[in-house]
């Protein structure tokens, strides 16, 4: 018999107690309230996915057709054939993940869920029990949840905005701590599959890799035309203007300005645009026409779009409701002497709460401490956390509920785990560190 996923208990619990709490304090207009606002929420956000879903499929399906899926496959086939040896390293999942993962890393948050749904998606074709999670998908949500950051740009922007004296101070402590719960996550994970895996199934996950190469060769039946010599001088002499210009940047500003926490700030808003002409040009010159081509892998980002728009408003509105009722504050006061045992400060654990269940919200508690005190540990501390973590239940909802997953297996507590971990490494971390 199939168990159910444990988010039916967590997210009855969060609603059912909230109610309960509410009552007691006297906020059933603010619950109610709260409900509201956030399905609301969820719908708009749902929509402001769907032109970032639409482009980054598109250039996914762009990069897919012009042989660049099977290029970083090769790459990586070492590691990712470790982690997953059930997927075929030829497969397109493969290729996705390892996108989604490198977008995680360099802090790309919106090009990296859509290349996380691609992911998702190509993980579900191999699935032999459609609404169950595989051990693959669990373990890649589990790394994708412990958030592979390498660059926490978007938390370096607001210390400096802040004022905090050195605002890439937290880049090393970050990059410690999610090292460590990467490394939670996949052992977790590991260790969880073995335990659940009471007889085995024959699937669809176990095909060779020349089936492996054979499914990627489909993904990429699109008629190539290989450009002219016009549009060879034309965009390769673009290219070379371009290299000019950052050349010629670079020099002005002094080989200093590399090392300074301007160029880093700067960091993010150079490298989507130019991963996206990356792609596009690495498929025009290799004959894909990539007008047409994109047009249709957006159409793909549309559907999924819509697709996740009732867990979106499931998860939403629970944590809304938690919040709203003051339940969160009570099992904040209920933890607090616990975490005073690792000297965790009392300030910092609504973060430490908040961070698995709430995005946005724990980055406005971030933000707030931070522009109070923008040189405090306490500062240095959430910013880490907020760095070297992620939204766990957040990113269970969208990619499960893209691809129709009910049974989510051992993600979740593997995921918990890794959240755990970062906390903690993080904590230990920024003890010695600061």
């Amino acid at each position: 018999m199939q168990k159910s996923s444990p988010l039916n208990v967590i997210w009855l619990f969060l609603i059912v107690s909230a109610t309960v709490v509410a009552a007691y304090n006297g906020k059933m207009a603010a619950l109610t309230e709260a409900s509201f606002t956030a399905a609301e929420s969820a719908v708009t956000l749902a929509i402001g996915l769907i032109g970032a879903m639409a482009l980054w499929l598109g250039i996914m399906k762009v990069a897919e057709t012009a042989g660049m899926m099977r290029f970083i496959a090769r790459l990586i086939r070492p590691v990712m054939s470790r982690l997953f040896p059930e997927i075929p390293a030829n497969h397109p999942a493969m290729s996705a993940m390892v996108m989604n993962m490198a977008a995680n890393a360099l802090g790309l948050g919106n090009a990296a869920t859509p290349m996380g749904l691609k992911a998702m998606a190509e993980l579900n074709k191999l699935n032999p029990t459609p609404g169950t999670a595989t051990p693959a998908m669990c373990l890649f949500l589990a790394i994708n949840t412990s958030s592979v950051t390498l660059l926490p740009l978007g938390v370096i922007t607001v210390r400096a905005s802040a004022g905090a004296t050195n605002p890439a101070a937290i880049l090393l402590p970050s990059i410690i701590a999610t090292i460590i719960s990467t490394a939670v996550a996949i052992i977790a994970s590991k260790i969880l599959a073995r335990r659940s895996m009471v007889t085995p199934v024959e699937s669809p996950l176990e095909v060779t890799e020349e089936q492996g190469e054979t499914t990627l060769d489909e993904t990429a039946k699109t008629e190539l035309i290989p450009p002219g010599l016009i549009g060879n001088i034309v965009f390769g002499g673009l290219i070379v203007a371009f290299l000019a210009v950052v050349f010629y940047r670079l020099s002005v500003r002094g080989l200093p300005y590399i090392f300074t926490m301007v160029f880093v700030s700067n960091l993010s808003n150079w490298l989507i645009p130019v991963l996206i002409c990356l792609f596009l040009l690495f498929g025009y010159f290799r004959g894909v026409k990539v007008y047409e081509v994109l047009t249709e892998g957006a159409k793909e980002g549309f559907e999924i779009a819509i697709r996740i728009i009732p867990f979106l408003v499931a998860i939403f509105v629970a944590i809304g409701m938690f919040r709203a009722s003051g339940a969160l504050d009570i099992l904040t006061a209920i933890v607090s002497p616990l975490t005073s045992l690792i000297t965790l400060p009392p300030e910092a654990l609504p973060m430490a709460l908040i961070r698995p269940l709430s995005g946005s919200g724990s980055f406005g508690l971030m933000s707030e401490i931070v522009k109070n005190e923008p040189d405090s540990f306490l500062s240095f501390l959430v910013s880490t956390m907020q760095g070297s973590t992620e939204t766990t239940f957040y990113v269970m909802a969208v990619y499960f509920g893209s691809i129709g997953i009910v049974r989510t297996s051992y993600t979740l507590p593997a995921a918990l785990c890794a959240d755990a971990a970062g906390m903690l490494a993080s904590l230990a971390v920024c003890r010695i560190m600061f």
